[in-house]
């Protein structure tokens, strides 16, 4: 068992340390699309924060309700019904985007955008009104007292972006059902587990889930890195 275990975790640091060719395309497309993703649901969720954390209207419990819903929703769920919409009898099938890098990083955004949403509409509705209040009194406009908010939110916005990524990255039913797992066109690193692991091929399977770690873990470091500098500038 020992040696069955070390001779994997060699093999997969042999494929990192040579720079295998197919290791770093899962990499790259891995995070290509998950950047992308991440990007897009960014744009979205921003906004969406600001005005359910500003504004009161009719429906606004409801909003929140569904946005805590579905970030429950199975991520098996939410690639079988994208993928109803965007097969080639889907509605959208004429975009052709199944099983496609695209397909993969459109998942993954309606995956992670209502987690993002709930998120930063959390770390939002934590800071104290007069903030913006304050902002508004002194002539500041609409996105120049958003900008202020999300300023003093900083923080826990920039969290919520790190848990969005890995949440992302780390995805396999999506990816899987939207991606089809193409090798050299669709393969993501959590797929190419999956597959590596039911064919017994342990060696890219370890080298991919250090690869992950070190993701995560480059991550971490960058938050405390930019949350230690944010600090002491302040």
């Amino acid at each position: 068992m020992d040696g069955f275990f070390l001779d994997g975790m060699a093999s997969a640091v042999q494929l990192i340390v040579g720079g295998d060719p197919e290791l770093l395309s899962i990499v790259l497309l891995s995070l290509r699309c998950t950047v992308l993703a991440c990007v897009c649901a960014t744009v979205a969720a921003l906004p969406l924060a600001l005005l359910i954390t500003n504004t009161d209207f009719p429906g606004k419990r409801a909003s929140i309700l569904c946005l805590n819903t579905l970030q429950a929703v199975p991520t098996v769920v939410i690639g079988l019904f994208l993928y109803m919409f965007i097969s080639r009898r889907g509605i959208f099938g004429f975009l052709d985007i199944l099983y496609t890098p695209v397909g993969i990083s459109l998942g993954q955004f309606l995956l992670i955008l209502p987690m993002l949403t709930m998120f930063m509409l959390s770390a939002l509705s934590r800071l104290d009104r007069r903030y913006s209040e304050t902002a508004q009194t002194l002539g500041a406009g609409r996105l120049l007292t958003a900008w202020i908010i999300l300023r003093e939110a900083r923080f826990a916005v920039s969290a919520a972006l790190c848990a969005a990524f890995g949440r992302g990255i780390a995805e396999v039913g999506v990816a899987m059902m939207l991606g089809g797992n193409i090798k050299g066109f669709t393969r993501t690193m959590t797929t190419a587990m999956a597959l590596e692991y039911d064919k017994g091929e342990f060696a890219l399977a370890m080298a991919l889930g250090f690869v992950l770690l070190l993701v995560s873990l480059c991550l971490n470091i960058g938050l405390g890195f930019f949350q230690g500098k944010v600090e002491r500038r302040a």
